[in-house]
């Protein structure tokens, strides 16, 4: 139901856009001029292909984390974080196909992918990019991409497969080769958390850099991923799924959410304030845009209390992060609050002052969010809820906090 109504808005607010419907600056719908609605399209697929990937990896990754940290209080609900690996292959698909028809119909996503900006004797010539050049190329572009996909999945797939195995077999040999696998995933995602973020969402504004924009990513995704997993968890528990999971599980999660919070607004003011300070043309120009246009200014601000300020007052307490209902809207906050740090870090590099936000927006996070679950709960079916031979689940059953 999400997705066929996220499908009509999105259709609804494509023909708005495309008929010149609203003004510009009204969060309703924005006017555009020649073919800027169609690049609005691809840039509200591109926010939607970045944030449900990052969702997905963070998924493999606090399982590859569990087990590198030999950790045993989660060993009842990793199935669920488990089963976000396979929508890695499908947002590699719809990765490149946004990137290749963006530029195709000369919708460009990223300005550097402009012909003449690397050419000295072009009127269009950029001495900027044309330094990052052997860096920021297409070729090397798209190999990174499908290098970052290819290994993501591939250490998911063995991961996954002695995971089910485990099942059938017992014993600890699945356990140790889910180890030896966890720890070179998070060997490599240290690595491509960070490159990835600068290709996929920092190159869009190739002009700026930031020295902690990997980390500032990370921590996005992970909190939204944290909470995504967090309110499947409680949702299967109130359905009388996952017995083997108490208060105090549902205690840990709430932590991580808060605690990750902290961590994710600690990042953010420091890469605020660092440039704030500096005050240097060349590096405030991304904040600037973001907080002296009237229209990204209101979404600057309302970023921070969606992903911080709400979920730092709300979950402080011990009780709190016990509470189902509680923790399921923060939840909901959360995962709203970071998908618009993403639209906040792409569409003014990618629109410029030509960003809107409505119906558009609205109905393809929607039907985003309805492909992202579908995969996920239909995968996570296909197996036992609960690792039954898990060789940590008879710790995970006295788990007290």
């Amino acid at each position: 139901m999400i997705g066929l109504v996220g499908a009509v808005l999105a259709l609804l607010g494509a023909v708005i856009a495309a008929t010149g419907g609203g003004h510009h600056g009204e969060t309703a719908e924005a006017a555009h001029h020649g073919a800027s609605w169609v690049k609005r399209i691809f840039s509200s697929l591109w926010i939607n292909n970045v944030y449900f990937t990052g969702i997905a990896i963070i998924g493999v990754f606090f399982v590859a984390l569990q087990y590198v940290t030999q950790s045993g209080w989660s060993a009842p609900l990793k199935r669920i974080p488990e089963a976000f690996g396979y929508w890695l292959p499908i947002a590699g698909v719809l990765m490149l196909a946004a990137f290749f028809a963006s530029n195709f119909t000369h919708n460009n996503i990223f300005h550097w992918t402009h012909a003449g900006l690397t050419n000295p004797s072009s009127p269009d010539f950029d001495p900027i990019i044309y330094n990052k050049r052997a860096y920021l190329n297409q070729p090397f572009f798209i190999a990174r991409t499908v290098i970052y996909f290819a290994v993501w999945f591939f250490l998911f797939a063995k991961i996954r497969k002695y995971s089910l195995l485990e099942d059938k077999i017992g014993g600890t040999e699945p356990w140790y080769k889910m180890r030896r696998f966890s720890t070179i995933f998070i060997i490599f995602f240290a690595v491509t958390s960070s490159t990835s973020a600068w290709d996929w969402v920092m190159s869009v504004d190739p002009h700026w850099f930031s020295t902690l924009f990997g980390w500032y990513t990370f921590s996005s995704y992970f909190v939204a991923g944290l909470a995504v997993i967090t309110y499947i968890v409680i949702r299967l528990k109130e359905k009388g799924y996952l017995q083997l999971v108490n208060q105090n599980h549902i205690h840990d999660l709430g932590k991580f959410i808060f605690g990750f919070s902290i961590f994710w607004a600690y990042l953010w003011v420091s890469q605020y304030l660092l440039y704030y300070y500096a005050n240097i043309p060349e590096e405030i120009i991304y904040f600037y845009d973001r907080v002296k246009n009237d229209f990204y200014s209101p979404f600057f601000f309302l970023n921070v209390i969606l992903n911080f300020a709400f979920p730092f007052l709300v979950l402080m307490t011990r009780d709190s992060k016990r509470q189902f209902r509680i923790l399921k809207m923060t939840c909901i906050v959360v995962v709203i609050g970071h998908w618009l740090d993403f639209y906040l870090a792409i569409t003014p590099g990618v629109m410029q002052k030509d960003g809107a936000f409505g119906l558009l927006e609205i109905g393809f996070a929607m039907l985003y969010l309805s492909a992202f679950g579908y995969v996920v709960l239909t995968n996570l079916s296909k197996a036992g809820l609960v690792a039954k031979h898990h060789p940590m689940l008879e710790e995970a059953k006295h788990h007290h906090i």
